[in-house]
């Protein structure tokens, strides 16, 4: 039975695995795989419905719920939403705050009657916690599919998508009760052939449920699961410390000089973000960031929350979600200046070696980003 969890308890340090033995990469053998038939290490999974290890429950459930079969050849099975997601769950998406498991459920409906032939296919989970505190997971994975069905979003377009989503969920007891998932809208309805700033308009003047966001949701957007203070102040460590790594980094970044670009990432790096972003090296992720900060000259961003997994010698990978405010006054990639002060928010993950990133996955609300801008366009 589904239970009330809120509020979501911050984590401490102990809480970050130290090595990888429960993992992505140890899950699927390397990727040989989607779901194994041994399902991995146990792992103390109190109130939970059989899963071995947290991995084994967020891929599993995320394959129930949405695709067509099981092992065993059953069904795509979406009410199952009502007995992983808790009665009072909050999920905070690309449009604002979505109430309830059965919000939840309906939403999944729409999406596999839209696209009937959907997959979602784990490429990283970042994962802390246990079964007392609650797990956090930072799940990154592909959904492909091909739209041959109406959506909210106009007749089918019969394109096939793929799109990369992040959602950062924390559960207890078999239940999902938080949760924050950006499902790149703008990369699907991009690659769906719509024009981005026409569907904005579109939506802008007759919203989805929940946007615009209040200052209420705002600020519990950023607040939710986040800690007092940083554990970095905290819980001080000598040596490599990812909170202080990713605190700082995204500062100097977004707020600062950006010359942690150049100390602090691989030069050949990897990058993969919203709206199909997709490029290699240091120097497009400056222009990347200078476009950004151009469009809001004023942006200040501010770290949510962070949590990893790793060490020293088998590297690292952060989870770090983050959330910004800034007035369009800059005439770049978001056309010209309206003066409306917007919302961003985002997740990141990163693989970190020897102390430098070497792959970064980043999505932000671009699409609700873009509606706020037309909203004061036409408003």
């Amino acid at each position: 039975m589904s239970r009330d969890h809120h509020p979501a308890r911050p984590l401490a340090r102990r809480h970050m695995p130290s090595n990888f033995d429960i993992s992505i990469e140890k899950y699927t053998g390397g990727r040989r795989v989607r779901i194994p038939n041994d399902y991995g290490p146990e792992q103390d999974m109190r109130g939970f419905d059989g899963y071995r290890n947290v991995i084994d429950y967020i891929v599993r459930i995320t394959h129930r719920i949405w695709e067509s079969a099981d092992h065993a050849g059953a069904p795509r099975d979406v009410e199952y939403i009502d007995a992983c997601y808790a009665p009072n769950s909050m999920v905070y998406d690309d449009y604002g705050l979505q109430r309830g498991s059965r919000k939840i459920i309906d939403d999944t409906h729409h999406t596999t009657g839209a696209f009937p032939d959907i997959i979602l296919d784990a490429e990283e989970v970042v994962w802390a916690g246990d079964d007392t505190a609650g797990f956090h997971t930072s799940h990154l994975t592909r959904i492909t599919g091909t739209n041959t069905n109406p959506s909210r979003y106009g007749p089918p377009t019969g394109t096939r998508v793929s799109v990369p989503v992040i959602a950062n969920c924390v559960a207890l007891e078999n239940d999902i009760f938080l949760e924050h998932v950006l499902y790149n809208t703008s990369a699907m309805l991009k690659q769906l052939g719509l024009d981005l700033w026409e569907e904005a308009a579109r939506l802008a003047a007759d919203p989805p449920p929940g946007w615009p966001r209040d200052q209420m949701v705002w600020d519990g957007l950023r607040t939710a699961a986040a800690p007092a203070r940083p554990l970095s102040q905290t819980e001080p460590v000598d040596g490599f410390d990812p909170d202080a790594f990713a605190r700082s980094i995204h500062d100097n970044v977004w707020n600062g000089d950006g010359s942690a670009v150049v100390e602090h990432y691989d030069a050949d790096m990897r990058f993969e973000g919203t709206t199909d972003r997709e490029f290699t090296g240091t120097g497009a992720y400056r222009e990347y960031v200078k476009e950004l900060r151009g469009a809001f000259p004023d942006l200040a961003l501010q770290v949510d929350e962070v949590y990893w997994m790793g060490n020293d010698a088998d590297g690292w990978l952060i989870s770090t979600r983050w959330s910004a405010e800034g007035t369009h006054s800059g005439n770049t990639i978001y056309r010209e200046p309206t003066g409306k002060h917007c919302q961003i928010w985002g997740i990141t993950q990163w693989r970190v070696e020897d102390g430098r990133i070497v792959r970064e996955w980043q999505l932000f609300n671009e699409f609700d980003l873009m509606m706020q801008i037309e909203g004061a366009r036409h408003g």
